[in-house]
């Protein structure tokens, strides 16, 4: 994609989620079947990835922005560490608490095929080092106030915390 927005003369920025950053930053899973992402100037980005999908033979919705519907009104990113983008693209993922605050929200269940979300919650929860329910409740908090922490993510929570010690 950094290739085809430099031949547009654009600087696309690309905020992953999900998956990907658990397999690109924090290196806690083997792959993912899509990029959870946003793309900033979404309409060439959307026909730069089905350009990419088209040469390299990809499902047209690898690059997925379904996740906007967790994302935050105030969000907390970082840009990746040096990696070589190249110009044209710039790649952006959640804090660890924002993502943290995120998965909490979303707190989707395992399912046939489909991971659901309570292994990234231990696996931030543990890499945090959060010590109480409250503790993770109030990074929830932060980044969405007006919804209250699920019965289900307080558990996942209290697992990661107690299969610690």
């Amino acid at each position: 994609m950094g290739e085809l927005a430099r031949e547009q003369k654009v600087t696309l920025e690309i905020s992953l989620y999900g998956g990907a950053v658990f397999t690109l930053v924090f290196g806690s899973r083997d792959a993912t079947k899509d990029v959870d992402a946003v793309v900033r100037q979404s309409e060439i980005g959307k026909t730069l990835a089905a350009k990419v999908a088209a040469e390299l033979g990809l499902p047209v919705d690898w690059l997925n922005d379904d996740v906007r519907q967790f994302l935050a009104e105030r969000e907390a990113k970082r840009r990746t560490p040096e990696t070589d983008f190249g110009e044209g693209v710039s790649i952006v993922v959640p804090t660890a608490a924002y993502l943290l605050a995120m998965k909490l929200r979303a707190c989707r269940p395992p399912l046939p095929g489909y991971a659901g979300d309570y292994g990234d919650i231990r696996f931030l929860v543990q890499k945090m080092g959060i010590k109480t329910v409250e503790e993770a409740e109030a990074f929830h908090n932060k980044f969405f106030p007006h919804d209250a922490l699920k019965v289900e993510a307080r558990e996942v929570v209290k697992h990661a915390i107690h299969s610690r010690k």
